[in-house]
Parts: C-alpha cells; sequence; structure tokens
C-alpha cells in the first residue's frame, strides 16, 4: 500500500498570479519571465472564484482564433474556476480527479485560500516514485 501523501507536499508554494484585466502579452511576459506555463488569475473579492491561464489557453484561444495578444484580456480567455484540489487531499485522489477531467494543472486551496499550484505531471512522478520506494513522503 502508498502511503499517503497530501498535496501540499507536491505543490509548488506561492504560485505567479495575474489580474483578469491584464493582456495576454502581459501574461506570456511574466511566464516567459518565470519560465512557467500557468498563471493564477486573482478573484476580485473574496465571493469570486480564481481563475487559470495555460500556455495552451493561450495557443487555442488566441493564437488559433488569429486574435491579437495585446488587445485580447486574460479574462476573455481563462478558466473560472480554477480546477481546484484540497492541500490535504491525498495525491492518489488529486491524479485521479485531474486525470478524469483531462486537467493538466489544478490550484491548492486551503479553505478557500490560494495556497499553490499542482500539476499531473509532478503529482504522477511523485507518487510512482514513492510506489517504487525511490522516495519515502517526508
Amino acid at each position: 500500500m502508498t502511503p499517503f501523501l497530501p498535496v501540499r507536499d507536491v505543490m509548488s508554494p506561492d504560485p505567479a498570479r495575474i489580474d483578469g484585466f491584464a493582456t495576454v502579452q502581459d501574461a506570456l511576459a511574466l511566464m516567459r519571465e518565470r519560465a512557467i506555463s500557468a498563471l493564477v488569475v486573482e478573484r476580485r473579492d473574496a465571493r469570486d472564484e480564481y481563475g487559470m491561464l495555460l500556455v495552451a489557453d493561450i495557443a487555442r484561444e488566441v493564437i488559433g482564433r488569429n486574435r491579437p495578444v495585446a488587445r485580447t484580456d486574460v479574462y476573455e480567455i481563462m478558466a473560472k474556476p480554477a480546477p481546484a484540489v484540497d492541500a490535504d487531499m491525498d495525491i492518489r485522489y488529486a491524479i485521479r480527479h485531474l486525470a478524469r477531467f483531462d486537467l493538466t494543472h489544478a490550484i491548492v486551496l486551503h479553505q478557500r485560500a490560494l495556497v499553490g499550484l499542482v500539476t499531473l505531471r509532478e503529482m504522477t512522478i511523485r507518487f510512482i516514485e514513492i510506489a517504487a520506494g525511490e522516495g519515502a513522503p517526508p
């Protein structure tokens, strides 16, 4: 049996964030600067939900539809609400959840507060390492 490993132990804390009214050009610049492929779109207020912008969204919705990056706002193409998992969820279930819905990234929440970002790739690699006995959970 694979030991319990919470998502919080695999996630990247403090993910890069962007305002929904920023342009896709701004988003691409931030992604390039940080060498990342996903941004969390800020909530407008405490009752709002986070959004997510992936490079794939830009490829499909901007480049694929021949839209100008400097005149397309993030909110026009982002996913909202962002796919989310709880920080204390076992990565086995988080992997199943993302795979079932064909997702590659999810924000990590703890009591509705954003605490990180996790990828299907990183969780799967870590799970396989643990299952093979290569890396015991912390």
